[in-house]
């Protein structure tokens, strides 16, 4: 195997950023404050600003607004405190994770699975190295398998040579989540830990999980999950040196020396998750509602196991309701139902894993909205696992892709906000979830508004008048203000600029589960994938261009031709589009970003001292 990653053995994962309960207290104030004077921007955007005479072109940008507004309230909504879960020491007996009076007083068994299908096996035996690793302060029963639905002899035969359990199936019906399926039901463990063929977990990753599992109520623990390939880039004395020599890198360090450190290729697909999972996640905790990723989440068996009962009993009566609702006669209803029952009961497949696209995240859905269980999760916010980023821009859209897809077709067709016992502050977080990959939507309208100011002088609102700017700014720089404070630091612009430029896929996912298809795509390769990726990014290109033309024609309409304008609106527009550039070239960079000679020694993360020198690559 071609282990590229191999020069990135000995990096480290960045610690949990600390909590401050000043910082918190200042970001909740400016949070309030930039809800509250957004809804006053809001309101007299709808009310007093709108051009009349472009209604077309008004309407449609003040709505984007507005959902971007709403959107802005959930999100702050979802980070507004942190309330870490205290994590208690390991159990030794499985009764001291229950409250079941039949529990037995014996050691807990642990079931670690990585599903496989197309992934080279000899980089699913690093992550089955690194599993049998696991340490334990007690005596612990571990078993690892692996889920192939690859069918692979050489697979067999690694898991063979490592002692693991190798389990493989007659169909692949349901994908991933029938691959889990299958494993559950040949396996008995009290916990499932749910692994990526290319995971490789930290020997504390057991230790410091399972003490959550002490509250009966707690479902599922999920750990954040850490690419440790992801390049650092090199800085610009370093680029500039290797193609004007010494000149160059005097250059380069002087242009650093007046705006700080230049980094270029630094994890130029926005693969870093520290914002999912240290901010969004993590802020979670206060509700017991992170939901589930899937890599890094060990799961309690019991409690995925009931939630299959219920959903599959619950899908029954909705066969028998359907069938028989509309009957008057109650014994025809009675007789009726009982055939449908029994018939429902043999076609409908009981599951703990719904075979859907996002089924980490259906589970969670299952087991929050269960009314008679208060099952609750916890989000680890210690790297406890390592794993592979998406290296090339086809893989990176692949995932995205997925992602948006199974969200939305979640949201449209089980949407666990309308009809279910979930709480309204769970709601929120997922309401949350699902609203965002909406984004797309008005995203391409920011994109496409001030070009079509800027070729035709049409302005969707009224005039950018002072009025404009004494709503317009103090709530832009409220936004930014809470943004930075609410996320403690984490670097958030690279995270902005994705999203917006993410539009082509979301937009293709909405389209997709809009017109009722299946979300379907190829298994994420775990290597890079060679090749020209341009053709993925020709929408970002196109806007692009229409964005840098339509500067250039407004200068030209307004200066050259002497068309009447007021000058506010030519600047606001061009900074508006100059901006949409610069996050939109991003993307269209990365398609023809290839890995460059670097030493990543050179620019480590935190080191946590639990996992240090144990990365170390198993020849």
């Amino acid at each position: 195997m071609d282990t590229y990653f191999k020069k990135y053995e000995n990096a480290q994962p960045p610690a949990p950023v600390p909590h401050s309960p000043l910082r918190e207290a200042l970001f909740q104030f400016v949070a309030t404050l930039t809800i509250v004077v957004g809804a006053w921007y809001i309101v007299w955007r709808w009310g007093w600003s709108l051009n009349p005479d472009a209604l077309w072109f008004a309407i449609p940008v003040i709505a984007a607004e507005t959902a971007a507004y709403i959107g802005l309230v959930l999100f702050l909504y979802n980070i507004w405190s942190c309330r870490d879960t205290p994590r208690e020491d390991p159990p030794h007996l499985v009764s001291e994770c229950t409250d079941a009076e039949s529990a037995a007083d014996r050691p807990i068994a642990v079931d670690i699975f990585f599903p496989t299908y197309d992934e080279d096996p000899e980089l699913v035996r690093l992550s089955i190295l690194d599993a049998k690793a696991c340490e334990y302060p007690h005596d612990i029963d571990i078993q690892i398998h692996v889920l192939d639905d690859g069918k692979r002899e050489e697979m067999a035969a690694v898991a063979a040579a490592e002692g693991v359990n190798y389990l493989t199936r007659s169909s692949n019906e349901g994908f991933k989540a029938g691959n889990l399926r299958n494993a559950m039901e040949v396996t008995s463990g009290d916990f499932i830990v749910i692994c990526d063929a290319d995971t490789r977990p930290f020997p504390t990753l057991l230790k410091h999980t399972l003490g959550y599992f002490r509250d009966p109520d707690v479902a599922w623990v999920q750990t954040p999950q850490w690419f440790f390939d992801l390049p650092r880039g090199r800085s610009l004395d370093q680029v500039l040196g290797k193609t004007l020599g010494s000149f160059g890198r005097t250059l380069g360090k002087g242009i650093q020396r007046l705006t700080g450190e230049i980094v270029i290729g630094r994890d130029p697909f926005v693969n870093d998750p520290q914002m999912f999972y240290d901010v969004i996640q993590r802020r979670r905790n206060r509700k017991g509602a992170s939901f589930c990723c899937g890599a890094g989440s060990i799961h309690r068996r019991d409690a995925v196991m009931e939630a299959a009962l219920k959903s599959y009993g619950n899908q029954v009566a909705k066969d028998v309701d359907q069938v028989v609702g509309e009957i008057d006669d109650a014994e025809i209803a009675g007789d009726l139902g009982e055939m449908v029952r029994t018939q429902a009961a043999l076609e409908i497949e009981m599951t703990p894993y719904k075979f859907h696209v996002s089924e980490d995240i259906y589970t969670s859905i299952v087991l929050h909205s269960d009314p008679d269980r208060n099952w609750k999760s916890v989000f680890h916010p210690h790297v406890e696992s390592k794993m592979l980023s998406p290296q090339d821009l086809q893989t990176w859209t692949v995932q995205r892709f997925k992602y948006a897809g199974g969200a939305l077709d979640i949201a449209f067709h089980d949407n666990p906000l309308v009809g279910s016992k979930m709480s309204f502050g769970k709601k929120l977080f997922y309401a949350s979830t699902f609203f965002s990959n909406l984004g797309c939507v008005w995203n391409t309208i920011f994109l496409v508004a001030p070009i079509i100011f800027l070729f035709t002088g049409i302005a969707p609102v009224a005039a950018y008048s002072f009025d404009f700017f004494n709503h317009f700014l103090p709530f832009i720089i409220l936004m930014e203000i809470s943004m930075m404070l609410g996320t403690w630091g984490v670097a958030g612009f690279k995270g902005k600029a994705s999203y917006l430029a993410f539009f082509p896929v979301g937009l293709r996912a909405l389209w997709t589960v809009i017109r009722g298809q299946q979300i379907k795509f190829p298994a994420t390769p775990k290597e890079r994938q060679e090749g020209n990726f341009v053709h993925l990014v020709w929408p970002q290109a196109l806007m692009m261009l229409l964005t840098a033309v339509a500067i250039l024609w407004g200068f030209y309409r307004i200066f050259i031709q002497g068309e009447s304008g007021a000058l506010s609106g030519l600047v606001s527009n061009t900074f508006w589009a100059a901006n949409n550039l610069i996050i939109l070239s991003g993307t269209v960079l990365a398609a023809f970003w290839k890995p460059q000679d670097e030493d990543p020694s050179s620019e480590q993360a935190d080191s946590n001292p639990d996992v240090r020198g144990v990365e170390a690559l198993t020849s």
